[in-house]
């Protein structure tokens, strides 16, 4: 009798700690679901994005990488992240799947582009006309790209997660200071937040404001493309100090930013990524296009690529590292179709 009871004993222990697990773990997801049920969520069928037809060998490289597009957007009403509003900010987040290292290339917001239904404007309209369906088939025909997913934030977003993070440091040059302390005052009109007026040049911490209010900058050299490199920058240094952050840091960034962000990233997929956080390298960057004439085409003030089909390949062995790509044929229409609406094939500054 004795001799049975100790083995009858030991399952029930068994099975009590496993139940203690299973308890455990079922919390834990209770828990993260909680978390993750207060993002934006919109979610656009895969079928129903537009994808190029595209050779079989950048088909397969493509594979290797996830791309993101990422949308800044100009909303000055906080938390209103759908169509109606026009992305300032256009970034194309390319993650190689084997090495963590993310390249981002900015589309600069006055690009003359095919929306995705026929009509060329700014890529900023794509967006505003359409919300992040319409913007990621812009990108995805005139670039031969297979984008499914999106990003949304605010500056609201933004200025919390770069407060959270501690600040990020930034090289800040005279003529920036006063542009930042100006952007500084809408920003802080729509985003509730406060900061002080940065007062000196050189490497300092900027706060969620001062960031967001460089970020925003477009009236020194280098007028928008400027702009967008200093977005890059801001990003590359917010990754720099998540990589560095404690669990309890990124486990409240996580809680204050998610109810400000639209995304159409499942809960696992912003799982994955917040858990692979530390193996995420900042690569090259740059924007797009790369070659390009500023010029008015119609009654539209635009960046036209010159030409996209050459841009589109110099994209291409940027972010994939491609040196035998060929554009699919539907980016040799709409690069003639510029060449024809803007009179425009042959760079200029």
């Amino acid at each position: 009798m004795a001799g049975n009871a100790k083995p009858k004993r030991k399952r029930r222990i068994i099975m009590f700690v496993i139940e203690v697990l299973i308890i455990i773990v079922l919390l834990i997801a209770l828990y993260v679901r909680a978390k993750l049920n207060k993002v934006q969520t919109t979610t656009i069928s895969k079928e129903s994005i537009q994808i190029n037809e595209i050779n079989q060998n950048t088909t397969e490289t493509m594979e290797g990488y996830k791309n993101i597009a990422v949308f800044g957007l100009d909303s000055r009403e906080t938390g209103s992240l759908e169509e109606g509003n026009r992305s300032d900010t256009i970034i194309v987040a390319s993650i190689n799947n084997a090495t963590g290292e993310i390249r981002l290339v900015s589309v600069y917001r006055d690009t003359y582009l095919d929306q995705s239904d026929g009509s060329f404007n700014k890529a900023n309209n794509a967006y505003q006309t359409g919300g992040p369906k319409q913007a990621i088939d812009m990108l995805n025909i005139n670039l031969d790209l297979d984008i499914t997913d999106f990003v949304s934030v605010d500056f609201l977003a933004l200025a919390d997660t770069i407060d959270l993070l501690g600040g990020i440091e930034v090289d800040v040059t005279e003529e920036e200071i006063p542009l930042i302390n100006g952007y500084a005052t809408e920003t802080q009109q729509v985003t509730g937040k406060t900061t002080v007026d940065v007062t000196q040049p050189g490497l300092q911490t900027l706060d969620g404001i001062q960031a967001v209010s460089y970020s925003r900058i477009r009236y020194t050299a280098g007028d928008d493309y400027k702009r967008t490199e200093r977005q890059r920058t801001v990003l590359t240094k917010m990754l720099e100090k998540a990589k560095k952050a404690d669990v309890l840091t990124l486990n409240k960034i996580v809680d204050t930013i998610l109810p400000e962000v639209n995304t159409s990233l499942t809960s696992s997929d912003i799982l994955g990524m917040v858990s692979k956080v530390a193996t995420y390298d900042m690569g090259e960057q740059s924007g797009f296009p790369f070659d390009k004439q500023a010029t008015d085409v119609g009654t539209l003030d635009c960046v036209v690529p010159t030409t996209l089909e050459s841009n589109v390949v110099k994209l291409h062995n940027f972010l994939f590292d491609e040196t035998d790509y060929a554009p699919s044929s539907k980016v040799q229409e709409l690069s003639a179709e510029i060449i024809y609406n803007s009179g425009v094939s042959e760079p200029g500054y």
